[in-house]
């Protein structure tokens, strides 16, 4: 899932432009084919890394081959010099559970971020891909620069938590100064810590490491899931290998056609059309809503109350106050699914009364922070990758020109994500281009799915996937629900139409609509 404050961009290299098919980039083909022909050794999982998120080892998936093996394989560093140096790329897999003759191959999942471990989300989820486990070997990886994967590492633990109480949404001068250093602090630090990196874990990078491991996992195509994130990289790499993609499914469709100003608007109006939906739905359950007696004083006093907290935080979780930002964060983090609209509604009921506890935990969660205090690199990964695709470099002027269209989408989310655009400010290597270009003539159908109620990728990006993909390409599926993503809202029509697909190659007719 992609960071609900930072907008999405990619990057296209000038040599992947002239040679798309070629997994070499602009050179090395000998170094690239013993890359291609590395055993990769499986075996039993660790727990996950501090950067991974911690926590306990996966547990295994019910019935035939739920054994989790991990691997390491080796990428170039930098793809446009693949006789360099090497990084690790850490993989995760469940064999399939049929047998060798209905096995189709491997499908590699993609969770989004950009930043998110697919070596701890993919055993999380792992039993809802059941059905399609009995075909497929279910496939998972740490992108470059995330948790294993030669990680991004910018700040501590304690100076991540100052960075997260800092005012995002500034009133004045001051305090637009002191959210400008903070930034400015942060990417230095990524600099310092991590600079040999930064260079190159732009998209297009990912998406070859992609096209290696496809190679060398030993499939003739790529068949893959990509959520939020997930399908900007599975758009890039039907552009760059068109004629290697095999069965793809992209679910909550990021808008490729989008400038990152665009991409942050949009992300307003959704946030807000989630809350509004929220809202709704709290007052028309039986009993009284405890948060408000009717949908716009929901709003009105979530509204007050975050303005309310800009002077005068409430206790969080000790030694940290909930903020007017974090709180803000909270909000949003709860509105990915309905699922946790309960909490939203508890969380509020609890930080009216004093205690800003649930809050801060959804907020923690947003920014990829343990119970124990410690910090996942999700922040971290999620600026380099965003600031190496995006050319873009806001200022604080220019986020001031746009404060009144974000006020318009969105009262509640709009300033903070105008003052979002900033994240790049002064980093240490250029943004590659302005969007990403995933236009893939020649590719095997691709089916792409928004949900209108989506908050992080709105549905309209869904439709602009699929025409940019191409005709004959992008097969769009509309699924009218609530949440990011449609697939894990376990809905039948829609699970249904994706197990059909990638379990026996039924192509949905363009612009089916679920349920």
């Amino acid at each position: 899932m992609p960071h609900p404050f930072r907008p999405r961009g990619a990057a296209l290299t000038v040599c992947a432009l002239m040679l798309p098919a070629l997994l070499a980039g602009c050179g090395g083909d000998n170094r690239v084919q013993d890359l291609t022909r590395q055993e990769l050794v499986w075996k039993d999982c660790p727990a996950p890394s501090e950067e991974q998120g911690a926590g306990p080892a996966p547990s295994p998936l019910p019935g035939a081959g739920g054994e989790w093996g991990c691997a390491t394989m080796k990428a170039p560093l930098d793809w446009d010099d693949p006789e360099g140096d090497t990084i690790g790329l850490a993989l995760i897999r469940a064999r399939s559970s049929g047998t060798e003759r209905e096995r189709i191959g491997s499908l590699i999942f993609n969770f989004g971020g950009p930043g998110g471990s697919g070596v701890t989300t993919l055993p999380a989820f792992g039993e809802d891909y059941a059905r399609l486990h009995t075909r497929y070997d279910l496939v998972s990886f740490d992108p470059r620069g995330v948790g294993r994967s030669a990680p991004v590492i910018c700040q501590d633990d304690r100076r991540l938590d100052a960075r997260f109480q800092q005012d995002a949404t500034p009133d004045d001068a001051a305090e637009r100064a002191e959210l400008l250093d903070g930034t400015r602090a942060f990417n230095a630090d990524c600099e310092e810590n991590s600079g040999r990196l930064l260079p190159h874990v732009r998209t297009t990078d990912a998406a070859r490491d992609l096209d290696l491991m496809r190679r060398v996992l030993g499939d003739e195509r790529l068949h893959y899931f990509g959520i939020s994130y997930g399908t900007e990289l599975g758009g890039v790499y039907a552009h760059l290998f068109p004629r290697k993609v095999g069965r793809a499914v992209f679910d909550a469709a990021v808008d490729p056609t989008q400038t990152a100003e665009q991409g942050a608007l949009g992300q307003a109006r959704g946030f807000q059309l989630a809350l509004d939906n929220f809202a709704e739905d709290c007052v028309s359950r039986a009993g009284q809503c405890p948060v408000g007696g009717s949908a716009q004083e929901v709003k009105d006093r979530i509204a007050g109350f975050l303005k309310d907290l800009d002077s005068a935080p409430v206790p969080g979780i000790f030694p940290r106050e909930l903020t007017q930002t974090a709180a803000t964060g909270g909000i949003a983090q709860a509105l990915y699914s309905q699922d946790f609209w309960e909490f939203l509604t508890d969380g509020l009921e609890q930080a009216y009364d004093g205690d800003g506890t649930i809050l801060m935990l959804l907020s923690d969660s947003m920014n990829g922070r343990g119970e124990n205090g410690e910090y996942s690199n999700l922040a971290a990964a999620n600026t380099a990758v965003d600031c190496a695709d995006d050319s873009t470099r806001h200022t604080p002027g220019d986020v001031e020109r746009s404060l009144p269209e974000f006020r318009a989408a969105s009262g509640l989310f709009g300033d903070y994500l105008a003052w979002g655009m900033i994240g790049c400010t002064d980093w240490a290597v250029p943004g590659a281009a302005g969007h990403p270009d995933v236009s893939a003539p020649g590719s095997a159908p691709i089916l792409v799915i928004g949900n209108t109620g989506d908050p992080a990728t709105p549905y309209e990006g869904a439709r602009a996937m699929a025409r940019t993909l191409g005709e004959g390409v992008g097969v769009e599926l509309t699924y009218r629900g609530q949440g990011h993503g449609a697939y894990h809202s376990g809905d039948a029509c829609v699970q249904g139409v994706v197990h059909g697909y990638l379990l026996d190659g039924k192509v949905p007719a363009a612009g089916t609509v679920c349920p």
